[in-house]
């Protein structure tokens, strides 16, 4: 079976995307920050006959990373690493002159560095995989000026600039940095909490994610609401 190791898992997104692989028979290797949360979302996936490995722990923290990765191994390797641990740097968000800068630090740690590091883990097994595949979940942000938005979206470009050079310098692989679009998480919650507009359930989403793995297409950024219209 191949085999996914998919950063903050818990819920949200995470926990969409684990949901829709173990259906399609992958085995999970799942992070999240919360071991509540992250035991309940293993367990229902464990009752649906996937084979799940959740840890808990901090995706900034190399031990947890090495962990992650020694799970992986114990299944036969790693076929996908989905980063899709993110921080704000701020919650609620704020504007650029009252960001504290230990808040953008934690979030270019958990978005950018934590990423890389991941990635640098798992390469000689996704190297050594059929089809391997790196996912890292961009946004808007990092490529529209939103005010409040700022550190936040400078962590995704520079993840979206990651992405684009690991692409050109590990050509086997498929590098997708994915933009899910607008969707009802406690992330978007936790920025922006006055705003309690209807949004798209993460389950809606992850079909744009399966897509990609399906078709492959070529290395590069996608944005999921082209994906999921375009194969209406």
């Amino acid at each position: 079976m191949p085999v996914a190791i998919i950063t903050g898992a818990s819920k949200g997104l995470g926990f969409a995307l684990a949901e829709a692989l173990a259906g399609r028979g992958w085995d999970l290797v799942l992070d999240a920050r919360d071991p509540v949360p992250l035991a309940e979302a293993s367990g229902l996936l464990a009752s649906q006959g996937a084979r799940v490995t959740a840890l808990p722990g901090d995706v900034t923290d190399a031990g947890h990373r090495t962990e992650l990765v020694a799970a992986a191994r114990e299944y036969g390797g790693v076929d996908l690493l989905v980063h899709n641990a993110s921080a704000l740097g701020a919650e609620p968000l704020v504007r650029l002159e009252e960001l504290e800068l230990d808040g953008l630090r934690r979030a270019l740690e958990v978005n950018l560095v934590a990423a890389l590091g991941l990635v640098q883990e798992a390469l000689p097994l996704l190297r050594a995989a059929r089809a391997g595949t790196v996912i890292t979940v961009s946004s808007d942000a990092g490529c529209e000026a939103y005010p409040t938005w700022g550190g936040y979206g400078a962590s995704k470009a520079a993840l979206d600039q990651l992405a684009a050079v690991l692409a050109v310098e590990e050509p086997g692989l498929r590098v997708w940095a994915v933009d899910p679009g607008d969707m009802a998480t406690d992330l978007y919650a936790a920025a922006v909490p006055d705003d309690d507009g209807p949004r798209p359930d993460p389950a809606t989403v992850a079909p744009a994610f399966l897509r990609l793995l399906d078709e492959r297409p070529a290395s590069g950024r996608y944005a999921a609401p082209a994906l999921l219209k375009e194969r209406v």
